[in-house]
This record gives C-alpha cells, sequence and structure tokens, in this order.
C-alpha cells in the first residue's frame, strides 16, 4: 500500500523526539556512570560498609531509572518504523486494519514521548521530592475564602488524576464562608517538580454567589509551594530546641471527641526568622509534630537557598502581593469564560475542566518554557 505521507512525516518526527531526549537526559554518559559503579559493587569488600552500600546502590538505581524510559522509548519507535516499512509491502485491501492499529500505537508513543520530556525537565535538587502546598487568602474578603476553597478542591483533584496523595495537613475556615488558609501535603513521584509550577497568586473573576446585586468579583489568593525535605536531605539545615517555641493547643478540624478534646495540634515558631509552621491533622500529637517540624525545615531551606542566590524575591517576592498586576494566572467566569496563565500565554475556555484539576496544560507549558537547553535542541513539536 502507499503510506499517507503525513503519517511518515510523524514518525521521522518521533526518532527526531526521542534522540533529542536521549540526548537530553544524558543516556551515554550516565551507562558509562552505571558500568563504574557495577564494577565498584562486583569489587570485594563493598558490603563491608552498609551505609555507603547502600549509597551507591541508591545512586545506580536512580541513573538507571532516568534513563531506562527514554531507550524503551526509542526502541519502540523503531519497532514503529519497521512496521511503518512492513504496511508498505501489504495489500492495500489488506492493509486496512493493520493502519488503525499503527495509528494507534503511534498515537500511545506520542503521548509517553509527552510525558518523558515534561519529566525530563524537572532536574532540579528537590524535584522529585514531595510537595507541601499552601493557599492563603487574599484580597476580596468572603469572596477569596470561597476561592481558596475552590483552589483547594482543585488541587486535590488534580492529584487524584496523577496518582498522588493529598492529605491536608493544617486548614483554618473562613469567617463566613470557605476558607482562610489551608496547608496540603501532596506525595507522589516528582510532585514537587510539578506543583511548583502552581506558586504564585491566582485570580477568580466571577458574578459572586454572596452578593445579592449579582455583581461582578474580583477575588486572590496566594498559593506557596515548597519541597518536602527529610533529614538527610537537609542535614545542612541546623537548629537547637532553644530557637524554637513550640505551643499545642486542640484541634479545630472535624475529628470526632478525641480530636477536640486532646491538644494534639501543633505550632511551631522558629524565632531567629519568624517562621510559623502548624499541624492537626492527625490524632497523635507526636505525628502532628513530626510534619511540622519537616515542614520547618523544609521552609528554611528555601528561605536559605535564596540567601545563596542572593535573590529573596525570587521565592517570597515572586508570588507578589495578593492584589492587581501580581497574579500568574486568571479564572474568568464572566463576561466570558477563559483560564489564562499570564506567564507563558497558554489559555483554556473549559473553565469547569481546569477547576476539576485538568492544570497539566499549565504546568507543561511553563516547565517547557523554562528549559531553554530542550527549546535549542527542537525537541518540541508544535
Amino acid at each position: 500500500m502507499i503510506i499517507p505521507p503525513e503519517i511518515a512525516a510523524n514518525v521521522d518526527d518521533l526518532m527526531r523526539r526521542v534522540e533529542a531526549l536521549v540526548v537530553f537526559v544524558g543516556v551515554e554518559e550516565k551507562r558509562k556512570a552505571i558500568a563504574e559503579i557495577e564494577r565498584e559493587i562486583s569489587a570485594s569488600g563493598f558490603w563491608d560498609y552498609p551505609d555507603r552500600a547502600r549509597q551507591v546502590m541508591r545512586r545506580i538505581s536512580g541513573l538507571k531509572n532516568s534513563i531506562e524510559p527514554a531507550i524503551n522509548l526509542r526502541k519502540k519507535i523503531l519497532e514503529l518504523d519497521s512496521l511503518l516499512e512492513l504496511l508498505g509491502d501489504e495489500d492495500e485491501s489488506e492493509s486496512g486494519p493493520l493502519l488503525a492499529d499503527f495509528e494507534r500505537e503511534m498515537r500511545k508513543i506520542l503521548e509517553k514521548l509527552d510525558e518523558l520530556e515534561i519529566a525530563s525537565f524537572l532536574s532540579g535538587k528537590h524535584d522529585q521530592a514531595n510537595a507541601i502546598l499552601s493557599i492563603h487568602a487574599g484580597a476580596g474578603g468572603t469572596e477569596s475564602c470561597d476561592w481558596a476553597e475552590i483552589l483547594l478542591r482543585m488541587y486535590t483533584r488534580w492529584a487524584e488524576r496523577r496518582n498522588f496523595e493529598a492529605e491536608i495537613q493544617d486548614i483554618q475556615p473562613g469567617e463566613e464562608a470557605g476558607i482562610s488558609r489551608v496547608t496540603v501535603r501532596i506525595a507522589g513521584p516528582n510532585a514537587y517538580g510539578y506543583a511548583k509550577a502552581e506558586r504564585g497568586v491566582h485570580r477568580l473573576i466571577r458574578i459572586s454567589p454572596f452578593d445579592a446585586n449579582k455583581r461582578r468579583h474580583t477575588s486572590f489568593c496566594s498559593v506557596d509551594v515548597i519541597a518536602e525535605i527529610e533529614d538527610d536531605d537537609g542535614s545542612e539545615i541546623e537548629f537547637s530546641g532553644d530557637e524554637l517555641r513550640i505551643d499545642t493547643y486542640r484541634s479545630s478540624g472535624k475529628g470526632g471527641q478525641h480530636v477536640n478534646k486532646t491538644e494534639s495540634a501543633i505550632r511551631i515558631t522558629h524565632l531567629p526568622t519568624g517562621i510559623v509552621v502548624t499541624c492537626q491533622n492527625e490524632r497523635s500529637q507526636y505525628k502532628n509534630k513530626d510534619f511540622a517540624m519537616k515542614t520547618l525545615r523544609s521552609r528554611l531551606y528555601e528561605k536559605m537557598e535564596d540567601e545563596k542566590r542572593n535573590e529573596m524575591e525570587r521565592f517570597y517576592g515572586e508570588k507578589g502581593e495578593m492584589g492587581w498586576g501580581y497574579q500568574i494566572r486568571s479564572y474568568v467566569f464572566q463576561p466570558y469564560q477563559l483560564v489564562k496563565d499570564l506567564r507563558t500565554g497558554t489559555e483554556s475556555g473549559n473553565v469547569q475542566a481546569i477547576l476539576d484539576g485538568d492544570i497539566d496544560f499549565f504546568i507543561s507549558s511553563w516547565l517547557r518554557a523554562g528549559c531553554p537547553k530542550m527549546r535549542k535542541q527542537s525537541i518540541i513539536g508544535d
């Protein structure tokens, strides 16, 4: 049969993109590093020092996991190219079902390639870590508190779509409706690497359900995202007990008689910096304290990194004030329906889908925009 030229061109484009991906993730260099580590592992006496051996095994496992998806995908595209040649030799009357199967497989490979390209951008020091996401209601009063609750639902749904675990660690209800602030732990592969794209001020424009005159209102919320730093990851973060003020109090959340009658909630204040973290989700005071300490360590690490770069505005200032002119994304319900990311220019008219957690389009666009090396290699299709 005669192969449609656009199909052959698509296969060539897939091959070009996967080869660029192989170069970008450093497959050849990492293969050499893996070979060296394997020689080290096979040497006598390697297991005499268990702690170091475990570190080496974690390193080789990480190297293999980082290159195997690209290698496997390249094999599939080569198989697809071979199948295309076979289709060319088939009789026209019998090639219809084969061509349909070929196109289905090509679409699957394209989706996987898009996914791997985005994942390859997550090369930051803590991009693979869990994320601690906080939402704070800003200008707009009750409207903003309601908006904060809508955002909480959006990020919870987004986590479900990615098979991440989303657990509320601290929440403060609004005075009349919604929430004034909330902290959510999102656990999953590359959770921080993806979620960090959401850091900033989010603006909502809609007809207020709290306004009897049905006027249009604008509300703002600030979204903050930091990586969850484990003790061994943030060893450079040190603080003594006299630098901390630890308060216990009764949980204000829905938790039954035990939660509301015991002082299981924890508030930790780091006196030198004034950073305050809280956790009231667990029944156990010990578990709440453990999470609060992790959060404090994570916030101190982020602050330290900003000071090292000598540009504090990069993290705290990047979020900006919660008001006009500082938003990263606008969600418009009236007079038209549109969600637009002001950093990348990407937009969608399906507002409801976005609020249901379908935000990977915005996250992917932001990650692509921040990766000039990949753009230079022309790995990204139109």
